[in-house]
């Protein structure tokens, strides 16, 4: 079923929602990938986002994967679908890239990879922020010992919570979601991006309200259940020694958010927010006034998905991998789960640290 080997490849999007606005408007220009298709079970939702961004088909998912041209399926569906519909990817012989979490828990998550070996075929995952300037920056400037040998982290990202602002906000306080799965896998993964692997975890955690309240939209006033902790606060220790502490809430009214720093033997970097693709970082070291380096992206969601693009082209692993992906759900199982017992828990995945980048690796060049 796999259209040729050579040339842009072939790509169809299931889900045409909000944050289908964020992949096509990239995806579309891109000249390494080429949509085909916009699937959604709303078809009239779907043939929408398809007119707007000049996408030549639109409908159901079946008829999606039935196109012989489209080799990567972007899967935009909510968290709680994420694993179904990337499986269906996969049994068609198709590369899936899904959007994060890569999976609410480690039994299908698994079961997700096992899928993707059997089959051949590759299924990767977002955050793809990582593979923007400002995080690739900083990076490659650890490699080059800008810092000595990184040793400790710090993350920080708390705030009141969405309710206030977001019309469907019961969503974000739902298993899949909360602050540690919803914003969790960008800090995490640029974590493990520095680090490599984590081997264990200690964490804590609360809910400071069971219930909230929707504040805007035809919804304002709804009362909801809060199922998950709004507060997990971890210690964090990798395979390599080094160790990151880290907070993940929503419930503070002093909002810190987009904080990750790394400190080494020689230095400190202040890295951009990871759920960006730019922004600036600060370089401290003892012997020097601070250094800000500015870095700029030219794209945004969906560079994963030309990075993955390529690496089928070249045969080579793509690094916002399934394995990674799936390291990161472990990582954040076992913080609830530490959170639970009060004590440490060992992750037990683990996964190869992706090389850096080559500076001016760009989505918006043609390659293919």
């Amino acid at each position: 079923r796999r259209a040729a080997v050579t040339g842009p490849v072939g790509v169809g999007v299931i889900g045409a929602g909000m944050i289908s606005e964020q992949y096509l408007d990239n995806l579309t220009t891109f000249p390494d990938v080429t949509v085909h298709f916009v699937a959604d079970l709303d078809v009239a939702r779907a043939a929408s986002q398809a007119e707007r961004y000049g996408v030549p088909a639109s409908g159901t998912v079946d008829e999606l994967l039935a196109r012989p041209e489209i080799e990567i399926v972007v899967n935009l569906t909510i968290p709680a679908a994420h694993v179904q519909v990337a499986r269906s990817i996969i049994a068609s012989g198709k590369h899936a890239f899904t959007e994060k979490p890569f999976s609410l828990d480690r039994e299908t998550g698994r079961a997700l990879l096992a899928d993707a070996a059997a089959r051949g075929v590759r299924v990767a995952t977002a955050p793809d922020t990582f593979l923007g300037p400002g995080l690739q920056t900083g990076k490659r400037l650890i490699e080059e010992g800008a810092i000595g040998t990184p040793l400790t982290a710090l993350v920080l990202f708390q705030n009141a919570g969405p309710e206030a602002w977001h019309p469907n906000a019961d969503f974000y306080y739902a298993p899949g979601a909360g602050p540690l799965f919803d914003m969790g896998p960008y800090y995490l993964t640029a974590l493990v991006q520095n680090f490599g692997p984590v081997a264990r975890v200690s964490a804590t955690g609360s809910t400071s309200r069971q219930t909230r309240v929707i504040g805007s939209g035809p919804r304002a006033g709804e009362e909801f259940a809060v199922r998950v902790p709004t507060h997990v606060s971890a210690l964090l220790e990798f395979e390599d020694g080094g160790s990151a502490q880290c907070v993940f809430s929503f419930q503070s009214a002093l909002r810190r958010t987009g904080f990750l720093e790394i400190a080494g033997t020689e230095g400190t970097i202040v890295f951009p927010d990871p759920n960006y693709f730019e922004g600036d970082l600060v370089v401290h070291t003892e012997s020097s006034e601070p250094v800000t380096v500015h870095s700029v992206a030219d794209a945004g969601r969906g560079t994963g998905v030309v990075e993955l693009a390529r690496a089928i082209r070249a045969g080579v692993p793509e690094r916002a991998s399934g394995a990674q992906a799936f390291h990161v759900v472990d990582i954040m199982e076992s913080m609830l789960e530490a959170a639970d017992t009060g004590q440490w828990v060992t992750v037990e995945s683990t996964v190869e640290r992706a090389k850096s980048l080559p500076d001016g690796w760009d989505p918006r060049e043609a390659t293919l």
